[in-house]
């Protein structure tokens, strides 16, 4: 039977051990951490996101400011939003939820972001510090990835992995981190050639492509380890309801391999997770706190 990789209760764990170092050094610091999440526009999808993010914050005793802007605002607005909240003392940890209106330059904001409030890990700073294996805030989606293995003692040293996607978000990071770690890492991404062939090679396999339902038994070689980094809103055979998939077809693929990873319940409560990790860790350093969570950053 395979083994299901549960992030949901990964992330209460996690989340459990986040709250007891918040509250047992909050007299040291004398303030709570404090994240700071910038919101443009009304995409729907980012209000819920952000609304998740708000209650994980709350959960652990971080505290949310949340900065809600009309999709007409300029880019040198928001800009200097992020340079006065880059010198507010009672924030840690800041992100630009994404996406936004396309007519903002979005590299330029997330630029401007302090590299050590980057609770996202996309300022150049820290992905040219994850480039040369320096410690610097990690992305949450793959460091959520790394610590879901870890906790399942599945081992990253040795192991061919292949990832499906080369975006800045997951793709490209998360095989970063996996090579740092001593993974044998091929990326694949939409123009790899004969992918299924590519993919059956892999131990550990990641499918962040965006596509659902593209990975199916032919991809996947017998007792791999399969990371659904996708989700997506289908409309279902019942009247108005939509159901939840991500990039991999789970029933097809489940009877063929070691681990899963379930969707929803897999990846994504682990990147909130990650974000609530990133925010105390620098937390902790503005402090000098003695940490106790070290092992949750990769």
């Amino acid at each position: 039977m395979s083994l299901k990789l549960d992030g949901k209760k990964l992330s209460l764990e996690i989340e459990e051990r986040l709250s007891n170092y918040v509250s047992s050094n909050e007299k040291i610091a004398k303030r709570a951490p404090g994240l700071a999440v910038i919101r443009i526009g009304e995409d729907p999808a980012s209000g819920v996101y952000v609304k998740n993010k708000e209650k994980a914050c709350s959960r652990v005793g971080i505290k949310s400011f949340i900065f809600h802007l009309n999709e007409n605002v300029e880019q040198n607005k928001v800009e200097e939003l992020i340079r006065k909240l880059n010198f507010d003392k009672d924030i840690d940890g800041m992100l630009l939820q994404l996406p936004i209106p396309e007519k903002f330059n979005e590299q330029r904001l997330i630029s401007y972001i302090d590299p050590r409030k980057d609770v996202d890990g996309l300022n150049e700073t820290n992905i040219g510090k994850l480039v040369k294996n320096e410690p610097a805030m990690r992305s949450c989606t793959p460091a959520g990835i790394i610590n879901l293995l870890r906790s399942h003692n599945i081992t990253i040293e040795g192991k061919k992995i292949v990832v499906i996607g080369r975006s800045l978000l997951v793709g490209k990071p998360l095989s970063l981190m996996l090579l740092n770690l001593n993974g044998t890492v091929t990326m694949t991404h939409s123009k790899t050639k004969n992918l299924n062939e590519v993919c059956k090679e892999a131990d550990i396999l990641i499918a962040a492509a965006g596509k659902p339902n593209l990975i199916n038994s032919s991809f996947v070689k017998e007792g791999a380890v399969i990371i659904d980094v996708g989700i997506h809103r289908l409309n279902s055979s019942v009247k108005n309801k939509t159901k939840l998939c991500g990039d991999v077809l789970l029933e097809d693929v489940i009877p063929k391999v070691f681990a899963y990873t379930p969707v929803p319940g897999g990846v994504g409560p682990m990147t909130v997770t990650m974000l609530l990790v990133n925010t105390i860790f620098s937390w902790q350093k503005q402090f000098g706190l003695l940490s106790t969570l070290n092992d949750l950053l990769p």
